[in-house]
């Protein structure tokens, strides 16, 4: 049955810091921020060593990651409540922001600083204290940062955190879904596992947030230019080793240009993409985070070759051995293959060729998740068609890369609940109460 978590105690006993003034839980959050700026090579080094990314990949998720503190430290000076008008004249309507309590924040291995920032920075700047669960695969970089959050002069007991193996993950979990000083369970993970949590989170309704598996589609109509096609492609797909939420896991071509789309995407994989150690400075590919990732890649080629794609190039395991795959592309795939069915994570572009725009659309919609969705056209009319039309939380025009700090970031269908980042990932740790102020 469940336990209990001693972080859990201590996040719910450093109740007083969501009665700190907002300017003072800003400063904190400023505080925290330049340091991680300060010590941003550190904490690369650390990402690389403990998930295999590109050092260059992991300095950029640093800095992404610390832009949440930032941003959310100027975000929590801006919590409005309401004055709304009341129809009887004796009486006044006031609404007031509330955090909601203890949050309990759930992260993956492969942004392992950026998905525990975007949260705890929403969550802190909110007045909520934290309880986060990095992934057992990468527990250094939540450490690092309650190392630097202590140098920030954060109240001990605001931020905590519980690592803990993957034998022990599930209970973990389980606890902080049922305990009831927990208010909050904010995840990042595969759908699976967040149906699971919010089993748990039912029994005592608690408030969710969830980041949940993609399956993103990546339209290239005829219109498109195909060379800032193939870029935005290289970039979407094989950044992190095609280890993102947001990576595309599918690319639907035109039949007019589909051919020399692949061409020109075969020769930028194999000039641009060097497999190698994360600390190698060539490097663009790292290794994949375990073997059972490796053996998930395997399984979709051989599928769809088994059913008649064709490798255009890559394929197999790299030279290198361990975890290190070769980047992979594959065209004649069809709606039928594993690879189009469900989410990769790993460095496997499977290329289906299409003929109408509204063909395309519903390959697109067919999933039953919906994170991110890419799209290149010049046609004006057909870049609002489709861009409206798609079952996605986040589309990318005629763009590869659209994570921001100022932008909502979810999904729709089962990929998600809620947002983060943007002016509305704060809202997730409010809660709204109304104050009736009657006999006026």
């Amino acid at each position: 049955g469940a336990g209990k978590l001693v972080s859990v105690e201590r996040a719910a006993a450093a109740a007083a810091f969501s009665c700190l003034p907002r300017q003072e839980r800003s400063v904190l959050l400023r505080r925290w921020y330049e340091l991680m700026v300060e010590n941003k090579e550190e904490l690369a080094r650390i990402i690389t060593a403990e998930n295999g990314k590109p050092l260059k990949e992991a300095q950029g998720e640093i800095l992404y990651s610390a832009s949440f503190l930032e941003w959310f430290a100027e975000e929590a000076r801006r919590v409005y409540g309401d004055v709304i008008p009341a129809a009887a004249k004796d009486r006044r309507i006031l609404v007031l922001k509330q955090p909601v309590g203890v949050a309990a924040i759930i992260t993956p291995w492969n942004f392992p600083s950026a998905m525990i920032t975007r949260k705890v920075g929403a969550a802190l700047a909110a007045g909520c204290t934290v309880v986060v669960k990095p992934a057992e695969d990468t527990p250094l970089s939540a450490l690092a940062l309650g190392e630097l959050a202590n140098q920030a002069g954060i109240p001990a007991g605001v931020y905590n955190v519980v690592p803990c193996s993957r034998q022990q993950t599930p209970a973990v979990g389980e606890v902080l879904c049922t305990d009831p000083l927990v208010a909050k369970i904010s995840f990042t993970g595969s759908t699976a596992t967040g149906k699971i949590l919010l089993k748990h989170a039912a029994g005592t309704v608690k408030r969710v947030s969830m980041e949940l598996g993609g399956h993103a589609p990546f339209i290239v109509f005829d219109s498109a230019d195909v060379d800032r096609a193939v870029a935005g492609a290289l970039a979407s797909k094989y950044r992190n080793s095609g280890q993102t939420c947001v990576c595309t896991n599918r690319f639907l071509v035109q039949k007019g240009i589909h051919d020399k789309f692949v061409e020109k995407f075969a020769k930028a994989i194999e000039r641009e993409l060097h497999v190698g150690s994360g600390f190698d400075a060539k490097t663009t590919q790292g290794p994949l985070i375990n073997e059972k990732a490796v053996e998930k890649v395997e399984r979709h080629i051989n599928d769809a070759v088994a059913q008649g794609a064709s490798i255009v190039t890559g394929g197999k395991r790299h030279s290198l051995g361990k975890n290190f795959f070769e980047p992979t592309l594959l065209s004649n795939v069809t709606t039928k293959m594993l690879c189009t069915q469900e989410e990769t994570f790993g460095p496997l572009a499977p290329v289906i060729k299409f003929e109408t725009e509204a063909e395309a659309i519903a390959i697109a919609n067919a999933a039953n998740v919906g994170l991110a969705g890419y799209f290149y056209s010049q046609d004006p009319a057909q870049i609002w068609r489709v861009a409206e039309q798609l079952e996605v939380g986040m589309v990318g025009v005629n763009e590869g890369i659209v994570s921001s700090v100022e932008s909502p970031f979810g999904g729709v269908k089962q990929s998600g609940l809620g947002r983060e980042g943007s002016k509305y990932g704060i809202d997730e740790y409010l809660e709204i109460k109304y104050i009736c102020f009657g006999g006026l």
